[in-house]
């Protein structure tokens, strides 16, 4: 019945949870307000702030799970991939932590985590399923197999979908984060107002930057018929831009659940919190005949309980590695 503290250091959030035999105890969440200042994360930032979340981080999921360092069995952390200067204060802690406290350590793909927080929690989806990972940095059709067993099937060729919504709010001039507030203004929006292009792109693969590049000209020649283009339609903009993002993505969903054969269809990843691509999907259950499988809010964006039942069943299958390890900035599963 391992007991397993686990950090998340990949990008903004310092995060540590508790992971007791296979159950989540504390989920500890730090969020870095300071990038709203500059419309973006700054990586130096990152890490910085990192390293005065992270001990109150521990201390505070410690006292939540009400759990004694003692009683630890094994120390997760994600690797990578990641900004690399926030990868390393998360992996230089777990190192020093298990090293004074003489516990093993574990290593976790970023992710595969995204993908393995559907076993936090029921219902679970059954081996083999299909998952849609989706975020700011990474767009992928994974087959999953079996815990570790995965296969990327499609992946995006240069841009993530996540950076197709960022971009588009930096174009609307909405603060950041963009994301969510283009999914708040597209409830108010007709979703076939505007018409974008889908990209052509073979086999399971996406493309966003031919997207992103088909946005800003038609924002930039809307405007020039009418200065207050944008503030005068938002609604209709974020609705037509979500609307169509979530149609590429789900049409090669589609695509991927027929080649494989697959009804256990789930989602991850900071963009799976979207609502316009939670509701979308869930509608696609009775025709298509699939088995749908969305995480909790909390459990979409960077968290360390990902890390932590990843670590749980990484722990079960004695699957450690040394001090020597070292975080990644890229990562393959």
């Amino acid at each position: 019945m391992p007991v397993i503290l686990a950090i998340e250091s990949s990008c903004d959030e310092t995060s540590v949870a508790i992971c007791d035999n296979g159950k989540i105890t504390a989920n500890v969440i730090a969020n870095q307000t300071i990038h709203e200042n500059y419309g973006g994360v700054i990586p130096e930032l990152a890490s910085r702030v990192h390293q005065q979340n992270i001990v109150p981080a521990v201390q505070q999921a410690l006292a939540i799970a009400k759990i004694q360092k003692k009683q630890l069995d094994g120390v997760a952390f994600t690797q990578g991939p990641g900004l690399l200067g926030s990868l390393l204060v998360g992996v230089s802690f777990a190192k020093s932590f298990a090293l004074a406290l003489d516990l093993p350590l574990i290593s976790v793909n970023h992710m595969q985590a995204h993908i393995l927080a559907h076993f936090i929690d029921e219902p679970m989806p059954k081996f083999p399923f299909l998952c849609l990972t989706v975020s700011g940095g990474h767009t992928q059709i994974v087959l999953v197999k079996d815990y570790f067993d995965m296969e990327i099937v499609g992946e995006t060729l240069d841009d993530a979908a996540g950076e197709a919504f960022d971009k588009t709010a930096k174009i609307l001039n909405l603060p950041y984060p963009g994301g969510p507030l283009i999914d708040k203004y597209a409830k108010q929006g007709n979703p076939k107002a505007y018409q974008f292009p889908e990209p052509q792109i073979k086999d399971l693969n996406y493309s966003f930057s031919g997207f992103k590049t088909a946005i800003l000209y038609f924002i930039r020649d809307s405007q020039k018929v009418n200065p207050n283009f944008v503030e005068e339609n938002l609604a209709d903009i974020c609705a037509s831009v979500q609307h169509s993002i979530v149609n590429i993505l789900l049409n090669k969903l589609k695509k991927a659940a027929k080649q494989y054969h697959c009804t256990q269809i789930a989602i991850a990843g900071g963009v799976s919190a979207n609502s316009g691509l939670r509701d979308t999907l869930m509608s696609l259950q009775d025709s298509l005949g699939w088995e749908v499988f969305i995480p909790k809010f909390e459990y979409c964006t960077d968290n360390a309980a990902m890390i932590a039942i990843a670590g749980y069943h990484k722990f079960l299958q004695n699957d450690f590695v040394g001090q020597e390890v070292a975080p990644m900035a890229r990562m393959n599963f």
